[in-house]
């Protein structure tokens, strides 16, 4: 919750002789067009920065706005419904744009410019007003994130630097969205110049035919491929597969840090299936960042090639090429599912970096039969240019399971004082008995988790995959979504 002790002192307000100079105003506006960010749907991710903006600073409204020639434009607007845009001038907006720091007014009534705007002298009475512009890397505002109240406030430097941290998290995702874009047009740009060639290389019908299916094909996987980029943006909700039940947790440590984990399950071509898991290294803003880059680029390069090696070999590339990653790493397991005839699945998995997977199986003993997924050699994704990552194959069979999970479970504390571990996992799967499926090892986990004297001291994701045994119903599936930004814990299954 914002603070409100130690207040800083009177904003210097509007001065009517802060006027833009024309050529910087020109530069400006041509890095507004640049990010193509005017006129978009509803985000997501925006709404949720204007949503914590309200929260955090204990305020009715909270905006995300973009400054245009001659219109202030609501990207995001918490607590401010039917309204999309507004004039630039007079523009509480459009002149705290002019500034290299935060605005902030205490009490409109009392500033010589703002007294008579029209949020202000109008119906909605705002009497408190403080934005943080936000700042391209080359300079540029493209707009503000501002939080208003119908009182007079104070707000301390702190609470400043978080409204600035904000405006940061708001270029961020703008970056990721251009980045996104940009590898679109590409794409479509590269896919459009195979089809021009193979058409020219075919001179018989039966050739023109081949290349307008293969056209419609290349539209079908842009149009695809563009989907994913726009899922990147949020955790997705897990699919019903057949033949597979799966089950996820998801738990963030705290609810002031943006986690770093992150899983998910898609299909391919074929009835193939991927999933994977993985850990950025670190949390807040920036771990974010790399999460969503990370998300979105192995679901991208599954759709071109679906090889686990070959995957998180094209994510180590954009994690040490793409500027928003900065110097980021992360830790993952990336693998394919391929429906075996009858049914179970085969299963193909890859490791960066990441703790092992585990395969467990009901046991003649009454116990578990419970084995490491290790391939060996696996190296951390996005530290260095050279790194390799292995892979192995295995059958998932009906009544077997995979279970995946970040190190917040092996670190998590036991009362001795001790890591759980690996060896203290291997233990706790080993002792279980009866049927061995999804939703029961995420459930089974997250108990042992809450018996632990501190829980997990860091962010946990479980995500389990089950064939079911020949007493479960054909095809049976289990959707999950696990989603959380606070320290409440999410579980997902059917």
């Amino acid at each position: 919750m914002i603070r409100r002790a130690s207040a800083i002192g009177p904003a210097p307000g509007l001065r009517p002789e802060l006027v833009p100079d024309p050529d910087a105003e020109a530069a400006r506006i041509a890095a507004v067009r640049r990010y193509d960010i005017l006129d978009t749907p509803p985000d997501g991710a925006f709404d949720r920065v204007a949503a914590m903006a309200a929260r955090l600073f204990d305020v009715p409204v909270a905006t995300v706005t973009i400054v245009d020639t001659d219109r202030i434009w609501f990207k995001a607007a918490h607590g401010l419904q039917g309204v999309k845009e507004i004039s630039r001038d007079p523009g509480l907006c459009g002149s705290a744009i002019l500034r290299d720091d935060a605005l902030v007014i205490p009490d409109t009534l009392r500033d010589p410019v703002a007294a008579d705007n029209p949020l202000v002298a109008g119906e909605m009475g705002v009497r408190f007003y403080a934005a943080a512009p936000i700042i391209t890397p080359d300079g540029h505002r493209l707009g503000t994130v501002n939080v208003l109240d119908t009182r007079p406030r104070s707000i301390t430097e702190d609470d400043t630097a978080t409204l600035a941290d904000l405006a940061a998290i708001v270029l961020d995702e703008m970056e990721l969205r251009l980045s996104a874009l940009r590898a679109l047009r590409e794409e479509q740009e590269r896919r459009e110049a195979e089809k021009r060639h193979a058409e020219a290389e075919q001179a018989r019908a039966e050739a023109e035919r081949a290349a307008r299916e293969q056209a419609e094909q290349d539209k079908a996987a842009i149009a695809a491929f563009a989907s994913t980029l726009q899922r990147t943006l949020l955790p997705p909700a897990l699919p019903v597969v057949p033949g597979l039940e799966l089950a996820c947790h998801y738990r963030t440590a705290s609810a002031q840090d943006v986690g770093g984990d992150f899983y998910d399950v898609f299909p391919l071509d074929g009835g193939r299936w991927a999933f994977f898991l993985g850990d950025v290294c670190g949390k807040g803003p920036e771990a974010a960042t790399v999460t969503a880059l990370a998300r979105h680029t192995l679901r991208a390069a599954a759709q071109i090639n679906p090889d686990p090696v070959t995957v998180l070999s094209a994510l180590n590339t954009v994690l040490l090429t793409d500027v928003t990653a900065g110097s980021r790493f992360c830790t993952a397991l990336f693998g394919l599912l391929e429906p075996r005839e009858g049914s179970g699945f085969t299963v193909t998995i890859a490791t960066g970096g990441h703790p092992p997977a585990y395969h467990v199986r009901p046991d003649d003993s009454g116990a578990a039969w419970v084995k490491a997924v290790r391939p060996k050699g696996g190296m951390l994704v996005g530290a260095f240019p050279q790194a390799s990552f292995v892979q192995t194959t295995f059958s998932l069979a009906p009544g077997e399971s995979l279970f995946l999970y970040t190190d917040g479970l092996t670190e998590a504390r036991t009362p001795q004082g001790a890591m759980l571990g690996e060896d203290g996992l291997t233990g706790f799967l080993h002792q279980r008995t009866g049927p061995v499926t999804a939703a029961s090892l995420v459930e089974d986990t997250v108990t042992l988790l809450a018996s632990l004297p501190d829980g997990a001291g860091d962010d946990v994701a479980l995500l389990a995959l089950s064939v079911p045994g020949p007493q479960a119903a054909p095809d049976s599936g289990a959707a999950a979504t696990a989603h959380t930004a606070a320290a409440p814990e999410h579980i997902g299954q059917e």
